[in-house]
């Protein structure tokens, strides 16, 4: 075996590095030390971050393949990973002070190394070009995510959380296997190159029912409807940082990978079978999450179906089976990121401090905590798609890369999704109008949030306000699309 292979992997094995340094600072610093932890791996992961993003300048990212074609880099996927690790930086830092607090003290490592396991995991993913290395990732990223969700041991619905999440992910993951065996049947390869070569031209019930399942399987990790059920129970019972990291930096290493997938192993179907499965997945995705959104009261069951409709907008950028869906699915991760973010800033900073987490405490907020209030307001606006804020621009650049295909399924697709939008703009707005115009007596009293948080704050309402602005990471985006190896299944 050739080890310089090993080389192609930078990403993981930078990500590897700082799971080391983090579980040798959590092992033996001595315990005084220890609430340097949450800082020292944010550093380190912004380190790493800075490092990416500096190689996809310089172009010293280019088209690695290493393990027989079973992994894959290139600039595009070099982008996502930075992309992915923008979130975690800003999750790393909105968690310091929640980590350091007392119920924490004991399990404070635990949350940061399965953390950066899961990352790695997600890593593979990404750059996996055939099912086994990406089986390991989708279990590497699943898995920790349990233990995660049950961190909080004083809470019931924190285990109750945890219960449902690993249960339905062991059958996604028996699903997704079920599909494997049928494609592995019918090709004898788990290669997705070779794959896609030997069912050019082939349709039958079997690779239908295949794809089906395949879709399934991952469309757990998406929250897509119907596979969404877990998702709101999670999002509640869950800790707000962890809910924060399954919401954004989960389903955006996930929706990447189902891009791939789709491209690269069933992109000859597109047509065919899975054009219409999505079409379906779609308009159910965003319909279910924005209805059910508007009945929710507890702040993080309704961004958990806000996130689902979230996740409808983000496959829009797979139906289009192009390079600008892959640009735009890119970039509105990239806004869903700092969005999403924002809003779980303001959720976690009011429960750090009140434990309130209900839309109804949110009444008057503005009266007592005017900063948390605007944040709040920018998140929920970009959200929504309102100009001129982040959110708008990256819903304008999916529905323009979706439309760029063509066919008029997709302008009916793209108007019900326009509908939708209409629709949850409603429900952003409730939010909104607790914390502005409501003239109840205000429940959250006037406090001060963390250092911590109100940079996590600045950093979010940073990337809302710059990124609506600055219109140049989506065009660099573009341009790595264009060339992107993926980019040739589109063509073909």
């Amino acid at each position: 075996m050739d080890y310089s292979q090993f080389l192609a992997m930078k990403q993981e094995i930078a990500i590897l590095v700082v799971f080391l340094l983090v579980f040798l600072y959590d092992t033996f610093m001595p315990k005084s030390t220890q609430k340097g932890l949450p800082a020292f791996a944010a550093v380190l992961t912004l380190i790493v971050t800075a490092a990416g993003f500096c190689s996809c300048c310089l172009g010293s990212a280019s088209n690695m393949v290493a393990f027989s074609g079973m992994y894959e880099t290139s600039p595009v996927i070099a982008a996502i990973k930075g992309i992915l690790n923008v979130g975690v930086v800003i999750v790393l830092i909105q968690s310091i002070k929640w980590s350091n607090g007392e119920g924490m003290i004991m399990r404070r490592g635990e949350f940061y190394e399965l953390l950066l396991v899961t990352l790695f995991g997600m890593y593979l993913m990404i750059s996996a070009r055939h099912f086994l290395l990406f089986i390991i990732g989708l279990e590497s990223a699943s898995l920790p995510l349990a233990a995660m969700v049950a961190l909080d041991k004083n809470r019931y619905e924190s285990h109750e959380a945890a219960v449902k999440y690993i249960l339905t992910a062991v059958f996604s993951s028996a699903v997704f296997m079920m599909g494997l065996s049928f494609v592995y049947g019918l090709t004898g390869s788990l290669y997705f190159e070779n794959i896609y070569y030997a069912l050019t031209g082939q349709l039958n019930v079997m690779l239908v029912i295949a794809v089906a399942f395949v879709i399934s399987g991952i469309g757990f990790k998406l929250s897509l409807v119907p596979f969404h059920l877990w998702t709101a129970d999670v999002y509640q019972g869950a800790p707000t940082s962890v809910t924060s990291y399954l919401s954004v930096i989960s389903k955006g290493a996930a929706a990447f990978a189902f891009l791939v997938v789709m491209a690269q192993v069933f992109g000859s179907l597109y047509s065919q079978v899975w054009e219409w499965m999505l079409y379906a997945l779609i308009i159910l995705t965003i319909t279910v999450g924005n209805l059910f959104a508007i009945r929710q009261r507890n702040m993080k069951r309704f961004l958990a179906f806000s996130s689902i409709s979230q996740a409808g907008y983000i496959m829009l950028g797979v139906i289009a089976f192009n390079a600008m869906g892959m640009a735009a699915l890119m970039y509105y991760i990239l806004v869903y990121i700092f969005s999403n973010l924002a809003a779980f800033g303001v959720i976690g900073a009011i429960e750090n401090a009140t434990g309130k987490v209900s839309m109804d405490d949110y009444r008057g907020l503005y009266r007592t905590n005017p900063r948390l209030s605007v944040a709040m307001m920018l998140a929920m606006f970009s959200l929504a798609g309102i100009p001129p804020f982040a959110g708008f621009f990256s819903k304008f650049f999916i529905f323009t890369g979706a439309i760029n295909q063509g066919s008029v399924a997709i302008y009916v697709l793209v108007l019900i999704a326009l509908i939708n939008t209409i629709i949850s703009l409603y429900y952003y707005l409730l939010v909104v109008k607790a914390m502005f115009i409501s003239e109840d007596e205000c429940v959250i009293p006037s406090f001060r949030s963390s250092c911590s948080e109100r940079l996590g704050l600045w950093i979010t309402v940073a990337g809302i306000l710059g990124l609506g602005i600055v219109s140049f990471f989506y065009s660099s985006l573009l341009n790595i699309a264009a060339d992107s190896s993926i980019n040739m299944y589109f063509i073909g």
